[in-house]
């Protein structure tokens, strides 16, 4: 086990354990987790962008890795650089410095071994739900009639196969998002990377939506890295934590999430789901003095009164 794992002491910026006490048995699953091989490596992250404006700093010698089957979800303020730490491990941007490696093969642009789901559904709208899953298949080599029943064999695991010949403008916001999974899964990806995919549904579908990736994870050989702002969903789902602090982009903290597995709704009041929430939010929203200056890249508000009822709202 390396450096880069919980059990080790780490820097002081950085804390790797549980923000509450594990339930009795949770030790072992999380122990279990340290003991499997290590699928996704990211050494020493930096990324900057130059513009007619200068360099600015989006991620800084981020490190983790993620072991095989975990199921990881990345949070932070506004500016932390979530997206564009997936946007790199997808291989779609490049960094500025460091190394990210699937399977101890670094990563140089996209890639079968990793799977890439958008808040966008992305999808082709000219291309039925089936063909859309059928796209990868059919692009790395296979026959129309393989890559069908790889389609239908996906959308069936989804709960879609009503509707493969059905094109995405007729399917709701969660259907559609399915439909993307499926495309993704298709594949067999080693890494999954999800960059906030229920952000845009509405509170029931995306519930649901937590149910089936929970299903489909629980059930198939798959590594999850999941970006989210809404921290419920990041302990509703994750094993661990990873905490980004903003400007630039670092790792702050990467917490174990000491609620027991299989996860469900009603653990949402749990006093362990509560304390690490409690954490996340002290960690992405500290209290500021009030005298505190504003950051450079942002402007202080200034605020004015637009009306006057005759009262104060407070």
């Amino acid at each position: 086990m390396s450096a880069l794992d919980t059990p080790h002491p780490m820097p002081a910026a950085t804390h790797h354990g549980p923000a509450a006490t594990p339930a009795p048995g949770d030790e072992d699953r999380l122990a279990r987790l340290y003991q499997r091989e290590r699928i996704l490596e990211v050494r020493g992250l930096s990324k900057h962008f130059d513009s007619h404006q200068g360099r600015t700093q989006a991620l800084r010698d981020v490190s983790f890795s993620v072991h095989r089957r975990e199921f990881v979800c990345v949070v932070g303020a506004s500016g932390c650089g979530k997206s564009t730490l997936v946007r790199i491990l997808a291989g779609l941007e490049t960094a500025s410095s460091g190394q990210v490696l699937v399977d101890g093969q670094p990563v140089a642009g996209p890639g079968r071994d990793r799977g890439m789901v958008f808040q966008g559904y992305s999808l082709f709208p000219w291309l039925t739900v089936k063909g859309n899953v059928m796209f990868g298949p059919r692009i790395n080599g296979a026959s129309h009639g393989a890559a069908e029943a790889q389609a239908r064999q996906w959308l069936d695991l989804v709960g879609l196969g009503k509707f493969a010949d059905a094109y995405p403008h007729q399917l709701s916001g969660g259907m559609r998002q399915r439909v993307a999974i499926a495309r993704a899964l298709v594949n067999e990806p080693r890494v999954m990377l999800m960059d906030e995919p229920f952000g845009a549904l509405d509170a029931q579908t995306r519930a649901r939506m937590q149910r089936h990736l929970l299903d489909l994870w629980h059930n198939i050989d798959l590594t999850v890295l999941f970006i989210t702002h809404d921290l419920d969903e990041a302990i509703h789902l994750a094993d661990r934590i990873l905490v980004l602090k903003p400007h630039p982009g670092e790792v702050l903290e990467f917490i174990e999430v000491p609620v027991p597995r299989p996860r469900s709704p009603a653990q949402f009041a749990s006093p362990a789901f509560q304390a690490t929430k409690a954490r996340l939010e002290a960690l992405i929203h500290p209290p500021q003095a009030e005298t505190e200056p504003v950051p450079a890249d942002e402007e202080a508000p200034r605020m004015i009164r637009l009306t006057d009822v005759g009262d104060d709202v407070e």
